[in-house]
């Protein structure tokens, strides 16, 4: 019986032209992350499964999605689910560690989770974090971080950002039980995805009493600074005031970085995820193309210290950037990767040692390089390099070879010109 050749659905391959997108997304973000300061880590994909399951980590929502297994030696073992656990592991792994600490990684995580657009089994995130810092700086330095990627990027984005302290506060004082905030804010939080309508029935569902809702629903819609300032008048509690506070400064912020127009205050957000305990932010498309967030990220203050478990703190800020959605968002718009396999086609006529060496020089001096190697004819080889976008070939053939000089054919607009072999690397550099 023959094996049905396929993928794990919610997995895919990429191919050369796509990957190569892929991969001038990936420079472009590092290059962004490098300019403001952060340095590259790497953890493993495989982990123990108590870190990844601790109650400090990401919930029991997520938990239900990860891929999980024995190894050789019977060690409870699963994938990782993000990029943020294996971080504070490390962090809590080498506590002599230089505070502040600011690091981006990118790879893959997995998620048993619906496949649906903007979400698969297994997709690589890109994330920046930062540990040490208690001042909401921080976060606006993310914020602001975020903005100048998608800006690189060309995509159009809106950032709704919130504080789950004033949420946790709204929630606390409305009289919704302790024992029901965290589910409450899980279903709050799907109200781009769900609606309103969606939200009430799931925390009816969860037993929320009606009027607890209606009282709730009332707050969250006032419109921004509305709502700020009815709390500001009306103070429910401390941990309000304590998020209104956090709110105010961060929006200084914003509005000193003359950015503000593309973040909007929006009090139902939450990220879901229970290890965030201050700003919670997620980055849109504008245009709402793709329903789910480009990006997301906010402040998680406890988990790193949770897993040193000395009673120190650890205050962390992050943000992570889902390459595969912003992958699909450019592809959406048409772009395609503009930088071919190779920037030089080199064709032999009967002299394959010669071209062998033409190529290793080019090569030599940074210059991408190509070769025909089956014994086509020029006319074949010219049609392969030109269906893969190369936008030079050379033909090297007993002529060039006795003259010491090559003619560099552009296939774009079918010029040429005659270079000595030596020489012939200047024309390639630009």
């Amino acid at each position: 019986m023959s094996t049905e050749l396929r993928n794990l659905k919610g997995t895919f391959d990429f191919m050369p032209e796509e990957q190569r997108l892929r991969n001038e997304i990936i420079e472009g973000l590092k290059s962004v992350f490098e300019i403001y300061g952060y340095q590259p880590l790497e953890t493993p994909t495989i982990c123990y499964f108590d870190i990844l399951s601790s109650k400090y980590a990401g919930g029991a929502e997520i938990l239900k999605e990860v891929y999980r297994f024995q190894d050789q030696g019977q060690r409870d073992i699963g994938l990782r689910y993000d990029l943020t656990i294996p971080f504070a592991r490390v962090i809590g792994m080498n506590p002599q560690m230089r505070l502040p600490f600011k690091r981006y990684e990118i790879g893959k995580v997995f998620r048993d989770g619906p496949v649906k657009a903007g979400r698969n089994r297994e997709f690589i995130q890109c994330d920046v974090d930062m540990v040490g810092v208690k001042s909401i700086l921080a976060e606006a330095e993310l914020m602001i971080m975020s903005y100048e990627v998608f800006k690189k990027l060309g995509l159009e984005v809106e950032v709704l950002y919130n504080n789950r302290k004033l949420l946790s506060g709204i929630i606390s004082a409305i009289g919704i039980a302790e024992s029901q905030e965290a589910t409450t804010m899980l279903s709050l939080d799907k109200v781009e995805k769900i609606g309103e309508g969606g939200v009430r029935t799931e925390l009816e569902e969860k037993g929320v009493e009606a009027a607890l809702i209606d009282r709730l629903f009332e707050l969250l819609n006032l419109k921004g600074e509305e709502l700020l300032n009815y709390l500001k008048e009306n103070p429910l509690n401390a941990m309000v005031q304590q998020g209104i506070k956090e709110l105010e400064e961060l929006q200084a912020y914003l509005a000193a970085a003359d950015i503000q127009d593309i973040y909007v205050f929006s009090p139902w957000l939450s990220r879901g995820l229970e290890i965030y305990t201050g700003t919670v932010f997620e980055v849109f498309l504008k245009d709402r193309s793709l329903s789910c967030s480009i990006g997301a990220g906010g402040r998680y203050d406890k988990i790193i210290g949770s897993f040193i478990d000395k009673g120190e703190e650890y205050p962390a800020v992050g943000i992570t950037f889902g390459l595969d959605v912003i992958y699909s968002a450019l592809v959406n718009k048409g772009a395609t990767t503009s930088k071919p396999p190779a920037q030089v086609y080199i064709i032999p006529l009967g002299r394959p040692l010669e071209a062998l060496k033409l190529v290793t020089e080019l090569r030599r001096k940074g210059i991408a390089v190509d070769m025909e190697m089956q014994g086509r004819r020029v006319g074949k080889s010219m049609a392969y390099a030109s269906r893969l976008g190369i936008p030079y070939v050379i033909v090297l053939g007993d002529n060039e070879v006795s003259e010491g000089s090559v003619s560099i054919r552009n296939m774009n607009n079918g010029s040429e010109i005659n270079a000595s072999m030596a020489e012939a690397y200047k024309y390639f550099l630009y």
